[in-house]
């Protein structure tokens, strides 16, 4: 990207309509929950990931201080909550750096095909909640995908070819709702040794109309296979056997049961469906066509319509961010007259719907059954790219200049979390404290890839910031902001105002697949 012009401004978090709603709400949503599991509450978890929204982008959490040696200006950036579903801020800079790595690091120059394997309804609500059995169902999906280009490739001459994917789950869908599926960056071909003991990649062609309901056939008898072993399938499921959800968090599984089907759990409306703006009342759903390259079975989806040449390495960017995007963007969402929240969805349904409108405490509800527990990987590695294949160190690197002049440029690595302007700017993050592979990027360089901003551009004399210190003591935070004239701290969220309703228990007792 070439240099910009763009300013950067921190952002004010108090000004995004999904901070005033978790700060008006969360506490009416939490005493609600409460009351409808006797009195359980919310996980630590998701009590963790709101409380932690609500203090991030405010300085008076602890900031990073930034200081311009020519003009004496100081810029002070405030830390992140570093959320994994609520804050788009926190997730916007997480999928701007994951998607950079896997540009730069991990995918070498060859033509990558996206694979989507969307679920029943009913695999979408047990693996919401068991990663184990979630990254089983991703490797059955992989074994069957990498299979067939390695079989195809034998059949035309290629021996022990190899192919890698990279597999990013996305627990969403367009309406906030539950909807566990998988996206796999595969590599559209297979790598072999050629005589002088060097890889070679050779692509292959587009999959077949008949090849892709062979796929879907096969992944879905191996998946109702897997989940018929683990005794959550079939008449073993049918006949009795305990709901794992329940058991474990019986709150969290009325709200992802509720969500998957499009229902709501708590608020004003219990048991009610979603509610959908822009269609007509009397039209109907436009029919289902597909494509040559997807396929569906049984509730099981397969899609291998999108394919980026070798060469298209900024598209592959934006696949990435696609696939590793966070569930909610701040510019999506907006008040309506009557104190409900309007949601624009990315494309216009079938049926005509353009926004759904949820009341703040549906809202509140479709978000924590999208958070995911704690110390899970969403992004997973197979065939040449896993971590211990032989061949991974062998393959082509993917050539980064971009990369490699910021590296070399001298700027100093500093804390902040960078995010889209659609996200309304960035807050900071510890980054001394982060072993991720992701920890060895530039904060500036990232969001002058990303977005376009100069972060270190000294607005008032042209200079350049330097990092001086992160505050993290309470009693030096307090003394400085109070010095500058700044809120020492984070505004208190509303007390709960209505009393609780009605609870309305949504359960898969029948398959809804």
């Amino acid at each position: 990207m070439g240099r910009s012009t763009a300013a950067y401004h921190p952002r004010r978090a108090a000004d995004s309509v999904l901070y005033q709603v978790v700060r008006d709400h969360y506490e009416t949503f939490a005493a609600q929950a409460s009351s409808w599991c006797d009195g359980a509450g919310l996980p630590p978890f998701i009590e963790k990931e709101f409380r932690g929204f609500l203090r991030c982008g405010w300085l008076a959490g602890g900031f990073a201080r930034f200081h311009c040696d020519r003009c004496q200006l100081d810029r002070l950036v405030p830390f992140s909550c570093k959320g994994r579903a609520v804050c788009p801020s926190c997730g916007g800079r997480r999928m701007a750096e994951r998607a950079a790595h896997l540009v730069d690091q991990v995918l070498p120059d060859v033509p990558v095909r996206q694979w989507v394997l969307s679920l029943p309804h009913r695999v979408r609500y047990l693996l919401a909640w068991d990663h184990a059995l979630c990254r089983a169902v991703a490797g059955v999906f992989m074994r069957a995908v990498l299979g067939f280009l390695r079989r195809r490739a034998r059949a035309h001459g290629v021996a022990d070819g190899r192919s890698g994917a990279v597999v990013v789950i996305q627990r969403f869908g367009a309406a906030l709702n539950v909807n566990v599926h998988a996206h796999a960056l595969v590599l559209d071909g297979v790598f072999a040794q050629d005589d002088c003991g060097g890889l070679s990649f050779h692509p292959a062609a587009p999959p077949t109309e008949a090849e892709m309901d062979v796929l879907v056939r096969t992944i879905a008898r191996r998946v109702e296979r897997l989940l018929v072993r683990r005794g959550v399938w079939g008449e073993a499921s049918e006949s009795g056997g305990s709901d794992p959800w329940v058991a474990e968090e019986p709150l969290l599984a009325g709200f992802t049961a509720a969500s998957v089907r499009g229902r709501v759990a708590l608020g004003p409306r219990p048991g009610a469906a979603l509610r959908r703006v822009g269609g007509l009342p009397d039209q109907e759903a436009l029919p289902i066509v597909r494509g040559p390259h997807q396929a569906a079975l049984r509730g099981f989806d397969l899609d291998a319509t999108v394919v980026v040449p070798a060469d298209g390495r900024e598209r592959l960017e934006r696949l990435c961010r696609y696939a590793l995007r966070p569930p909610i963007a701040q510019d999506r969402i907006e008040w309506t007259a009557g104190g409900e929240v309007l949601l624009e969805l990315r494309h216009r349904w079938s049926d005509g719907t353009t926004h759904l409108r949820f009341h703040p405490l549906e809202l509140l509800e479709r978000l924590a059954s999208l958070t995911p527990r704690p110390r899970i990987n969403l992004v997973l590695y197979y065939g040449v790219l896993a971590a211990h294949a032989a061949w991974r160190t062998r393959l082509p690197r993917p050539a980064t200049p971009a990369l490699a002049r910021a590296a070399d440029s001298g700027e100093r690595r500093g804390p902040p979390d960078p995010v889209g302007p659609e996200q309304a700017m960035p807050s900071a993050v510890r980054e001394s404290s982060r072993k991720s592979a992701g920890s060895n990027w530039l904060w500036a360089q990232l969001m002058r890839r990303s977005f376009g901003f100069d972060v270190l551009a000294c607005p008032r004399c042209g200079g350049r910031f330097r990092l001086v210190a992160l505050i993290e003591e309470r009693s030096v935070i307090d003394r400085i902001l109070r010095h500058l004239g700044l809120p020492a701290e984070v505004p208190a969220t509303r007390p709960s105002r209505a009393p609780p309703a009605s609870p309305h228990q949504v359960r898969f007792d029948d398959d809804a697949a």
